[in-house]
């Protein structure tokens, strides 16, 4: 188990900047995950730490050792990747096993290993099976345990249940959270699925275009993202967006209105922050969870500001449904309880929570924190 740094860390392909400047510390035995959209550099960042590519400016930093001129084998690292890379004539075993016998290590032990990989896993009755004999998702418990019975300073993963169904990836995420807390590794972890980001994470690294956008425990990006691409990436269904102005009413003090007749006030505290703001055009951001109805509010604390809608789409999911309504021209999407509404069409009350929502400055993009 060790710690990463890196300081700087700069790589590029040709005109394309890849990675732009990036410095990060990932404490001994945290679970980072990088997430991003397609191409913001979050591989290309792993396969910096692996030493599979050079970088062209900058320092990696494993334990105590910088290990820019280290060849990745010489780097004490286990990886995980997307297509498993098992060997197709070998058998689970020896699967397991390969890169144990590659350092020479003795039978007794590498066998102990194995066993306890395979128990952790849950695949012990697969041992004796060649890989085409394997659903995709024992192939990637395979390639984890490969990596596991390593005594690897830290532990990489790129995109590793990408291949996987819906079903197979829910499980998978429960085996590699287990696996942490089992293991106590330092471990790396890439994904573009902000749900594993979520799930698995004690810290998230979310990149934009080569360059860390926000980094800290989930929660906080969750809650307080720094701008609307992290409001806009974390979160199933997504946020919505309301464009509005915040204005002083009388008798509401400081509120952001949106369209003709839709007043949300301000709790005090954000109100005091954001005064010196008043008549400016703002984006708020308020997130379907936190748009409810008023029977199902309860004892639930926060700064909650009634508003009567036309539900347009009804999309029930069970115990709650996503009802849709219009806003200042734009599509609202809440999240209410099974019988809040029965048809399109219906008018209801609903509740917007003031305290959860944030507040954008759409020249910017970046939430407003107040003055």
């Amino acid at each position: 188990m060790a710690r990463l740094r890196l300081q700087g860390i700069e790589k590029s392909y040709g005109n394309v900047h890849a990675v732009r400047g990036v410095d990060l510390d990932v404490a001994e035995g945290e679970f980072t995950v990088l997430v991003g959209p397609s191409g913001c550099g979050k591989s290309t960042l792993l396969r910096c730490i692996a030493g599979l590519e050079e970088v062209d400016a900058g320092t990696v930093t494993i334990g105590d050792d910088a290990v820019n001129n280290v060849r990745p084998r010489d780097r004490n690292l286990a990886m995980v990747f997307q297509n498993y890379a098992l060997y197709p004539y070998m058998n689970v075993r020896e699967n397991i096993a390969f890169g144990l016998k590659a350092r020479r290590t003795p039978a007794d032990e590498i066998e102990t290993r194995v066993r306890r990989a395979a128990g952790m896993l849950g695949i012990e009755s697969l041992l004796d099976r060649l890989p085409r004999q394997l659903s995709g998702g024992q192939r990637q418990r395979v390639a984890i345990g490969r990596a596991i019975v390593r005594d690897a300073r830290l532990f990489l993963f790129d995109e590793p249940l990408s291949n996987l169904d819906a079903q197979l990836r829910d499980e998978m995420r429960t085996e590699i959270k287990r696996l942490h807390q089992e293991l106590g590794k330092t471990m790396i972890y890439v994904t573009h699925d902000q749900i594993e980001a979520m799930t698995l994470a004690d810290r998230i690294v979310l990149l934009r275009e080569g360059v860390i956008e926000q980094a800290g425990a989930p929660l906080d990006l969750f809650e307080r993202p720094v701008s609307r691409f992290v409001a806009r990436f974390l979160g199933s269904p997504p946020i919505n967006f309301i464009p509005g102005r915040l204005v002083d009413e009388a008798g509401a003090g400081l509120a952001v209105r949106c369209g003709e007749d839709a007043v949300f006030a301000l709790p005090p505290e954000r109100a005091a922050a954001l005064a010196s703001r008043a008549g400016s055009d703002v984006i708020l951001g308020i997130r379907p969870e936190h748009i409810t109805g008023r029977a199902h509010v309860g004892g639930r604390r926060g700064h909650f500001v009634p508003h009567r809608v036309v539900i347009d789409l009804v999309q029930p999911t069970g115990t709650r449904l996503h009802g849709t309504f219009t806003l200042a021209g734009i599509e609202v999407l809440a999240e209410l309880q099974a019988h809040d509404v029965e048809r399109p069409g219906e008018t209801i009350e609903v509740l917007f929570d003031m305290q959860r929502a944030i507040i954008i400055d759409p020249t910017s993009d970046r939430v407003i924190q107040g003055d």
